[in-house]
């Protein structure tokens, strides 16, 4: 079994992603022992004694002997402590809305893990333990996706899972809903009575965000590894001129992005009988083919950047106050603020908004017999046949959608807390919004795909594609049949996508890496 130590260092968006969209076996326990470092005990332990000190001492301490936000002023009393962390949860865990997929609950619950365990927090082991066991055994919380401002982090998210661990709430437990304390049971945990500051510990930060966020641009890559394959599968249908790929035209631009797609483009039809040369059949291709290196590679420059800010943000402390052992002190600070990652998800929405705009050009060149000189909509009999003309339609409708989505939601501050929380991030807005966009796209491209795959059924040159566009061009037929008479494609069209998004089956050979 493949373990995964936690120690707030280390971890890797692969891990994330490995983590999240594990299989739950019949056990329900998953195939990846998760825990934390021993070494991050100590700091663990530390932390917390430094804050049960200050609880004894009765020095005023932000979140431990006082109230929150605007209430930062009011004194809680000893004997009062445990009651305000319950209160806290209680009273925070009202978010609205859908709830969010498992996958990114178990990403939120391992995000919270490994910012815990830095040693940062101030939090017990016996309830940093409890959150792993649930993560390792399958119990994963109710948690709307609904009402993050982005700071004082994912508060009210993250109070629906803290609230499982006090045995409140609702949790999934091996495909059933029960409440939090049956749910703990039925895995053989028990709850834990949060002491001074742990409520907080569980909720102060951008997990909620970081969580969608990290899956979202997991599946981004993956869509964006294929995209160049399915454009280069339009390329040759069309008979695209390949000149415009050449080695020495993007070494005079070298945006790494763009070499790097230029690269992939040129191997994906290396060995092509239908591309032509500059003159051949035309002078130059529309942008959407000749152009391909430049809009495909400066979204791959976007994901470079956002993986940067995403890798920080998984092993960051982004709790407050944060609890500093070494030195006695408690310091109130705004890492909870999720501005980083914010703007990282409003530009990560743009670069991949661009793809399934590119892909829907191409769309269109493909289905329109005035620019392809193909049968009108690639349909067998067209007039009688509608064939794919209304595929393009969706794929406009999805752009126009992620137009909608793209706009910034980093830019949309609203004060809380009485004018205390005067500046948000909207961070977790951006992250859900960027999820919609890359599920959009998936579907844009996976109408590309279907409709290059059936340019080429109708001129019947498969045999002249490039070897890995060969491949490709197999892997969309065993899922989507030629179209000879009009049929329902929806139901294809999103199970194509969702295995783009998941690189699943044969989409997951490292011909599309």
């Amino acid at each position: 079994m493949k373990q995964i130590l936690l120690s707030g260092d280390m971890l890797t968006l692969d891990e994330v992603w490995e983590i999240a969209t594990a299989d739950i076996g019949a056990s329900g326990t998953v195939d990846i022992e998760i825990d934390i470092a021993e070494d991050a005990w100590p700091r663990i332990r530390q932390s917390r004694e430094l804050i049960e000190d200050l609880v004894l001492e009765g020095k005023p301490v932000y979140g431990v002997n006082t109230g929150f936000g605007r209430l930062s002023e009011v004194t809680i009393a000893k004997e009062d402590t445990v009651k305000l962390q319950k209160n806290l949860i209680r009273s925070h865990a009202c978010a609205v809305g859908k709830p969010l997929s498992m996958p990114v609950v178990r990403a939120m619950m391992l995000l919270r893990a490994n910012a815990l365990a830095k040693g940062y927090s101030g939090i017990r082991q016996e309830t940093l333990q409890l959150l792993v066991n649930c993560l390792q055994r399958g119990v994963h919380p109710y948690i709307p996706e609904q009402g993050s401002l982005g700071a004082s982090g994912d508060l009210a998210p993250l109070a629906h899972l803290a609230l499982v661990l006090m045995g409140e709430g609702r949790a999934e437990y091996r495909g059933t809903w029960y409440s939090g304390k049956e749910a703990l049971q039925r895995a053989g945990l028990e709850p834990v009575v949060l002491q001074a500051k742990e409520g907080l510990a569980l909720i102060n930060g951008t997990q909620a965000m970081t969580a969608i966020g990290a899956l979202a641009w997991s599946k981004a890559e993956h869509i964006i590894k294929l995209a160049d394959g399915i454009g280069a599968l339009t390329f040759e249908a069309l008979q695209g001129v390949r000149d415009a790929f050449a080695k020495n035209v993007h070494a005079l631009r070298p945006h790494p992005g763009q070499e790097s797609a230029a690269t992939s483009l040129r191997e994906w039809v290396d060995g092509s009988k239908l591309t032509t040369t500059q003159g051949e059949l035309r002078v130059q291709d529309a942008y959407s083919l000749r152009c391909m290196p430049q809009v495909h590679g400066a979204s791959r420059q976007v994901l470079d950047y956002v993986r940067g800010v995403l890798e920080v943000e998984l092993n960051a402390a982004t709790d407050n106050p944060l609890v500093f052992a070494g030195s006695k002190e408690v310091i109130s600070g705004g890492h909870f603020h999720g501005q980083p990652v914010a703007l990282a998800m409003d530009f990560l929405k743009i670069g991949v908004a661009e793809m399934a705009n590119i892909s829907e050009r191409r769309v269109e060149r493909l289905v329109n017999p005035n620019l392809s000189g193909l049968p009108a909509f690639l349909a067998q009999n067209p007039g009688l046949s509608s064939g794919l003309m209304i595929l393009q339609y969706v794929a406009a409708s999805l752009v126009s959608e992620n137009k909608v989505l793209a706009h910034p939601a980093s830019v949309d501050s609203i004060p809380s807390s009485a004018g205390q929380e005067d500046h948000v991030s909207m961070g977790t807005t951006a992250a859900r919004q960027v999820d919609e966009i890359v599920s959009n796209t998936s579907r844009v491209l996976a109408i590309e795909a279907i409709a290059a795959a059936q340019a080429v059924a109708l001129q019947q040159v498969e045999d002249r594609l490039a070897p890995r566009t060969r491949q490709l061009y197999d892997a969309i037929r065993t899922r989507v049949p030629s179209v000879v008479e009009d049929r329902s494609l929806s139901e294809e069209i999103e199970m194509l996508a969702e295995e783009l998004l998941y690189l699943r089956g044969s989409f997951s050979i490292p011909m599309y890496v």
